[in-house]
């Protein structure tokens, strides 16, 4: 007869991978193999979540001749802060189930099985424990409410052996997602509960998932006012009944965050209507901890997010798409400005980190795409960099520097503003390259070194080259500029980043310019007085070909002058002072400066030439008049002398006797 061996083997299960799945206990090839179906029955009103699981246990061991083999206990490791413990079987005996070992990624359990299991036998026991909802922070893994429900599920069985299978039975009315791992898509049963089933697993070990769940429904409310920049700011803040701890924290936060959010920003707040903070799930943020939208005027963020990503929602009151246009440069800001109002309350925050890691992972900010676009490791270090650059610019810049570029935006101010007259504005929100412009405007720094290195993509490096020629272009011709406002068009196509068009109109300024010097020099050499019309010209927005033909002009009106000064005769001869008898040369040449100063260019030219045309016609106008005068005089003698003949001859006539008529006989 074989000699019967007592031995008290003991089977270590495998636990799943996962993000609370221990990996030290695990056997390569189990004598004593377990397979389970595992049901996880979600109850809110109870705030736990049963879980059964029906198994079936197998000794493979094969007996000697001498020796008999058998299992009379096991190991089992199930999830961590698990609870009532039972066991049963469908024999008389009992058998029992204790938690030999308690760690936080899992729990391990000693079956103490009701009768010896034999080589090649099997026997089949029932498990049930609960997953109760510890309470404490909204970051817990586990909770299980009227308005939550989230946990871990694994699947349970020795290592390599198939066979588990899973199932997990939501109430009727909750919204269910995989937030990670996987089980296939769930189906509905008549009484409407939500039903996931795994079906058969080859590798349970393998299996694991984490279901988060949310019940629509009314929202507990609170209202928070607040002054923020000199305006009363109200937010309602709508939390899950059940969660009044997310509530009273976010509550807090709002109530003393946004004040001083607002002194640091510098703009008033921007919301007439109330602000709508409201509790939910990652999935209805779109897989985010917090969503701002800004046409409903709401603010998603997820029960578990940290007081960080709280500030930085409520940073997007102003920094959403209406003050910067792009998402990189709204996110940076969002973010700095919930680190620097945390550092003021003196709340700790875990804010976006740039490790090594993500660093790897780097494109450049302008190349982050829409919410949802992006691989996760890349939109992590999108965060996390975008976070650098705005401290970075923050440093360089100042509190006050940063104020006076938010002031422009939000008034749409753009950069290169004229020195008098109303301010220009730009149609839209500054995006990257607005924003670069205004920085340099607005403060004593430099940041082309910040954009190449972070923001730009290899495509954009030739606009910052030529953004860099255009601006040595433009302080050039400024220099030269001599208190003249270069016209509009220049500002225009600077802030469009127009750098070809600004450089033509540049040159053009500057050639406007030369004939400026030019005119000024001819004006100060012909001792008149140049007018503001070339200077009127050269700041219309119609370009600068007006100010070229004025200028020409200009220069052409004070060549006549000049030739009409050069015209006057050295010396007054009697000829020419008789030529200029009648005549005001020096007056139309006073009248020729005077329309020359006031800008009547016709005028002055037409006065210069009536002067030019006196004195070079003085000594041949008064030659004639000489001549006629002379003729006039001879005209006179010879006039008299036939007078005074005819006199005479006259007089003779009378005293002569008279004749007397012969008569004839």
């Amino acid at each position: 007869m074989p000699v019967l061996a007592v031995m008290a083997a003991i089977s270590l299960l495998g636990v799943p991978a996962g993000p609370t799945a221990p990996t030290e206990v695990r056997a390569a090839a189990p004598d004593l193999t377990i397979t389970s179906s595992a049901r996880y029955d979600v109850q809110p009103d109870r705030q736990r979540v049963e879980v059964t699981l029906d198994l079936k246990v197998t000794n493979h061991l094969k007996d000697t001749k001498t020796k008999r083999y058998y299992f009379d206990e096991a190991f089992l490791a199930v999830l961590p802060g698990t609870s009532g413990f039972k066991l049963s079987w469908g024999g008389t005996e009992s058998p029992g189930v204790k938690a030999s070992k308690k760690t936080k990624t899992y729990t391990l359990l000693r079956l103490d099985l009701a009768k010896r299991l034999y080589s090649g036998k099997s026997a089949t026991y029932r498990l049930t424990f609960n997953l109760n909802d510890p309470g404490g922070a909204a970051t817990r893994e586990l909770r299980v409410g009227d308005s939550l429900v989230s946990f871990p599920v694994w699947a349970f069985a020795t290592d390599a052996t198939p066979g588990s299978s899973v199932s997990v039975t939501f109430p009727a009315g909750y919204e269910v997602e995989v937030e990670a791992g996987s089980i296939p898509a769930p189906s509905t049963d008549a009484q409407g509960r939500t039903v996931f089933d795994s079906g058969r697993l080859e590798k349970p070990l393998d299996f694991f998932a984490y279901l988060v769940a949310d019940r629509p429904g009314s929202y507990a409310e609170r209202t928070v006012t607040a002054q923020v920049a000199g305006v009363a700011a109200t937010v309602v803040v709508r939390s899950w009944p059940d969660d009044e701890a997310w509530a009273d924290r976010v509550t807090e936060l709002l109530r003393t965050g946004l004040p001083r959010m607002g002194e640091r920003v510098g703009l008033a707040w921007p919301h007439a209507d109330p602000l709508i903070v409201q509790e939910a799930v990652s999935r209805s943020t779109g897989g985010y901890a917090g969503l701002f939208d800004p046409r409903e005027g709401k603010v998603e963020i997820a029960y578990y997010a940290g007081d960080f990503v709280v500030l930085h929602e409520a940073a997007h009151s102003w920094f959403n798409g209406s003050l910067l246009a792009d998402r990189w440069a709204n996110e940076a800001f969002a973010s700095y400005y919930a680190t620097e109002v945390a550092a003021d309350l003196e709340v700790k925050v875990e804010a976006n980190e740039l490790t090594d890691e993500l660093r790897a992972a780097r494109i450049p900010l302008n190349a982050w795409g829409p919410v949802g676009t992006e691989d996760v490791t890349q939109e992590d270090y999108a965060y996390a960099a975008s976070l650098a650059v705005a401290q970075r610019i923050a440093e360089r810049a100042g509190d006050d520097g940063l104020r006076l570029v938010w002031a422009d935006a939000a008034r749409r101010v753009g950069a290169y503003q004229p020195a008098t007259g109303q301010p220009e504005l730009v149609v839209g929100a500054p995006d990257w390259r607005g924003l670069l412009d205004l920085l340099e405007e607005r403060t004593d720094a430099t940041y082309d070194d910040v954009w190449r290195t972070w923001i730009a993509r290899p495509t954009d490096l030739p606009l910052l080259d030529a953004r860099t020629a255009a601006r040595m272009r433009l302080a050039e011709v400024i220099a030269a500029t001599d208190g003249w406002q270069l016209p509009r068009p220049v500002r225009d196509a600077l802030r469009a980043w127009r750098f070809d068009d600004a450089t033509t109109l540049l040159d053009a300024a500057d050639a406007s310019l030369t004939q400026r010097v030019a005119v000024e020099s001819a004006a100060t050499a012909a001792g008149v007085i140049a007018p503001d019309t070339l200077r009127t010209a050269f700041e219309d927005d119609d370009g600068f070909d007006d100010a070229l033909a004025e200028a020409a002009a200009e220069m052409e009106v004070i060549a006549r002058y000049t030739k009409a000064d050069g015209a006057r005769p050295a010396e007054i001869t009697p000829f020419i002072s008789l030529g200029l008898w009648g005549e005001t040369p020096e007056a139309d040449l006073a009248v020729a400066r005077d329309a020359l100063a006031r800008g009547d260019l016709e005028a002055s030219a037409a006065s210069s030439a009536e002067a030019t045309a006196i004195w070079s016609a003085a000594e041949s106008v008064g030659q004639g008049r000489a001549l006629s005068i002379a003729l006039l005089v001879l005209a006179a003698v010879l006039g008299v002398g036939l007078v005074v003949n005819a006199w005479r001859r006259r007089r003779r006539k009378r005293r002569l006797p008279m004749a007397r008529p012969i008569r004839a006989d």
